[in-house]
C-alpha cells in the first residue's frame, strides 16, 4: 500500500504550476504546457486513487489512458493552430488573440 501524502503533494504542485502557467503566461506554447501539466496532475490523481481503492475494474488507470489520448489529440490541434497564427502574424502572443492585422 502506498502512502498518499507524496503523490497528492505532487498532484497539488503540478496542478498549481499548470494553473499559474495558464493564467500568467502570454506565449501560447507556454499556455499549452500549463494545460498539459494540469492534465498530468489529473492523470496522476486518478492513478493514485485507483491504486488505493479496491476497484476490480481499475477505473482510475483506464480513465488515465483516455486522458492521455485526449491530451495528445488536444496538443496536436492546438500546436497546428499556434503554427497557423504564427505564420499569419509573426508572433504567438495570447493577449493579441482577437486582433486583426491589416
Amino acid at each position: 500500500m502506498i502512502h498518499l501524502e507524496l503523490p497528492l503533494l505532487l498532484v497539488a504542485v503540478l496542478a498549481g504550476t499548470g494553473v499559474y502557467g495558464i493564467l500568467a503566461r502570454r506565449n501560447a506554447v507556454l499556455v499549452l504546457i500549463g494545460v498539459e501539466l494540469v492534465l498530468a496532475s489529473a492523470g496522476l490523481l486518478m492513478v493514485t486513487m485507483g491504486s488505493t481503492l479496491a476497484d476490480p475494474l481499475r477505473a482510475g488507470h483506464v480513465l488515465t489512458i483516455f486522458v492521455i489520448t485526449i491530451a495528445a489529440a488536444e496538443i496536436a490541434v492546438a500546436l497546428a493552430l499556434v503554427v497557423a497564427v504564427f505564420r499569419a502574424r509573426g508572433d504567438i502572443d495570447v493577449t493579441r488573440a482577437g486582433e486583426v492585422d491589416s
